[in-house]
């Protein structure tokens, strides 16, 4: 894994650890949405993309 591969995959981590703590309601329902959004871009190798929807997913849960 490239460094940059690294640090996406621990954004996933991460983002995937805060949505497990969220409360339930609109902001995790958005987050989670982002999130899938994420690791479907994180499938296809799109790292730009993956780092995008984490961003927002995380966004969405502030």
């Amino acid at each position: 894994m490239t460094p940059e591969q690294n640090k996406t995959a621990e954004k996933m981590t991460s983002v995937k650890a805060a949505l497990d703590k969220a409360p339930a309601g609109a902001k995790k329902d958005t987050a989670l949405k982002h999130y899938q959004a994420a690791d479907k871009a994180n499938t296809a190798r799109n790292d730009a993309e993956t780092n995008k929807e984490l961003d927002a997913a995380t966004h969405a849960l502030a």
